[in-house]
């Protein structure tokens, strides 16, 4: 049997970092991706998929992305039950990601923090550029 999902969207919300019990780290978003029909008014419509992440790239994730961030999710798909406070109970299908990547640069997508231009110290020198003594890397190493 195959169960992979990947998929390109954006956050509908920021993510949601929380911890398991026994200290893991666990991410939850929501990725609104594009469907390929459009709505009767002509409109484009959307499907949002949740998504859970685990362990370090959890972290990552909490950290780097926020609403309106554009990723891309790679992983499979899980269906799991509960009962509601209600009584009732509740199906959710979601995304467990391998993988998550980022598709925009930080300031794209409104990271918190500044957007800093870089500055003349910034920019290596000629004489640092040209300086090829320095790197220390073992011809066995080289791809080519």
């Amino acid at each position: 049997m195959i169960n992979r999902v990947v998929l390109v969207g954006r956050l509908t919300r920021d993510p949601e970092l929380r911890n398991t019990t026994s200290g893991g780290a666990v991410c939850s978003f929501t990725l609104a991706v594009d469907n390929r029909g459009k709505a009767a008014d002509g409109s484009k419509t959307a499907s949002y998929i949740p998504c859970v992440v685990f362990s370090q790239q959890a972290e990552n994730v909490a950290q780097f992305v926020r609403k309106g961030s554009l990723v891309g999710v790679e992983g499979r798909l899980s269906q799991r039950s509960y009962d509601r406070k209600d009584g009732t109970k509740a199906t959710v299908i979601e995304v467990l990601c391998d993988s998550v990547q980022f598709l925009e640069p930080k300031s794209a997508s409104g990271e918190r923090g500044s957007t800093t231009t870089p500055t003349f110290n910034d920019v290596p020198s000629v004489e640092e550029e040209n300086n090829l003594d320095s790197i220390d890397i073992a011809d066995d190493d080289l791809p080519f």
